[in-house]
């Protein structure tokens, strides 16, 4: 399934989020405009397999792909309909991006949820979200799972435990997108 993804810096932004080395990933909504044919153009989403529907040309793939790639290749496939097709590709909408950088709360908790991150949430309130722990829940081994940017996975520990009974906000990590947080339910 596509992904989207951000890498390096680039010239344009839409909501924040860089477009030029930006990959389209499901549920984006993406503008095809192809110069002088007003009826080829169109605006629409990513379906699940990483297609769009183009006039003309039928489906054609831009899931995980930037924009000037797929861009390059409707104009490729128009280039037998339509003399020197110009053709642009713009993001209108980066919907895919607002799963990708969701903080997620799972196991001995009240109520697992996935949340939209928000700069400066912290473990704390992330646990709160979720309405709490439950009272199975073994809190001082809990753990934070963040992706780095070579794609592995850290486990970092968080005593939930001290910062709900003690206040003690040592391990009250500051989250970032695409955390998950799990709190793990005690032996009885």
């Amino acid at each position: 399934m596509a992904q989207a993804r951000q890498e390096g810096s680039a010239n344009s932004t839409v909501g924040g989020i860089t477009t030029d080395e930006y990959h389209i990933g499901v549920d984006d909504m993406v503008q095809v405009e192809v110069w002088r044919n007003p009826e080829l153009s169109v605006t629409v989403p990513v379906r699940p397999d990483g297609m769009i529907s183009v006039p003309l040309i039928g489906d054609v793939s831009a899931g995980g792909r930037s924009a000037q790639d797929v861009a390059r290749d409707i104009e490729q496939q128009l280039a037998e309909y339509v003399r020197e097709p110009k053709v642009a590709v713009i993001l209108t909408e980066l919907r895919s991006h607002e799963f990708l950088s969701r903080v997620r709360v799972t196991g001995a908790v009240n109520r697992p949820v996935s949340l939209p991150y928000r700069q400066g949430m912290t473990v704390l309130d992330a646990v709160l979200e979720a309405g709490g722990v439950n009272d199975f829940a073994a809190a001082g081994r809990t753990r934070l799972y963040r992706k780095d940017n070579g794609g592995a996975t850290r486990s970092l520990p968080v005593n939930l435990q001290r910062i709900l009974r003690r206040g003690d906000l040592e391990t009250n990590i500051e989250v970032q997108p695409g955390d998950v947080i799990t709190v793990p339910e005690r032996a009885l």
